[in-house]
């Protein structure tokens, strides 16, 4: 019986450096190939799989370069593209790049009949810098839902999770049970939660049920103004179950733990 000496990944792996490297010097004899684009494409996407972030940026920006701007600016290929380089910059620790990248979209859509839009638009996208990261410090006082005043500098010495959620969000919901378990597991060992309700003013009723309802006794932050949540707007929420763990000493440990990983990174944590 024969062992591979080589497993499917790495196999794939192998196929798609020796395929990008060949695109690339073809790309190199033929820069003004009719399907330069297409192999442009594949490179992205093949540097993606690799993950060799700074050559796939490389390329995303001169892919960039070449879009229609202003008055001849095409919607749906401009905000593809962009949106794509944004994101990039962002996942890799980028800021400064992400930064610069915002505001060249934001003078390139000038111009166009929708460019107010466009710039609101590029305006919410752009809260995504101000999105804390592991190491970094999060500032939150509020009055909770129940009355009752709220400071994050307080709970310093025990592990926090920071939960941007909403009654409506249906992955919000279905990770509920994952976080009632971590806390009902350990918060008489120093685990807390604080919940930062994303739904409207109409919905208060709604949430104070579903609060009781489900028993989820940590504190709520609710300004009712939904997206425009001031804690959210603060820390660049742009999509939700947004989560942040942050350890004894204040400052945050992970983002966004799934399933049992939450639990498992909260027992971690605890030193338990």
């Amino acid at each position: 019986m024969s062992v591979l000496a080589e497993s499917a990944s790495e196999i794939i792996e192998k196929h798609t450096k020796q395929a990008a490297e060949s695109i690339e010097a073809y790309l190199q004899k033929n820069p003004k190939a009719t399907d330069a684009n297409e192999a442009t494409d594949f490179l992205i996407e093949s540097y993606a799989r690799l993950k060799m972030t700074e050559r796939q940026a490389e390329l995303l920006g001169g892919k960039y370069k070449n879009l229609a701007k202003g008055s001849d600016l095409v919607p749906q290929e401009f905000f593809g593209v962009f949106q794509e380089l944004f994101a990039l910059h962002m996942a890799s620790g980028a800021k400064d790049k992400a930064k610069t990248a915002l505001s060249s979209a934001k003078k390139d859509i000038q111009g166009h009949p929708q460019a107010e839009r466009f710039g609101q638009f590029l305006d919410q996208l752009g809260g995504e810098l101000n999105r804390p990261g592991v190491g970094d410090v999060m500032e939150l006082k509020f009055t909770s839902l129940a009355g009752k005043e709220i400071d994050l500098a307080d709970m310093k010495g025990k592990v926090v999770l920071i939960d941007f959620w909403a009654t409506w969000c249906g992955p919000c919901i279905a990770e509920l049970p994952n976080v009632l378990k971590a806390y009902e597991a350990y918060n008489d060992k120093g685990f807390e939660i604080i919940g930062i309700s994303l739904d409207n003013a109409k919905d208060e009723a709604k949430l104070k049920s579903f609060v009781k309802d489900k028993n989820m006794p940590w504190p709520q932050a609710f300004d009712g103004k939904g997206w425009g949540n001031a804690l959210a707007k603060k820390y660049g929420i742009t999509s939700i179950p947004a989560t942040f763990l942050v350890g004894t000493d204040g400052k945050i440990v992970s983002s966004n733990l799934r399933g049992p990983a939450l639990s498992s990174a909260v027992k971690k944590e605890l030193g338990l």
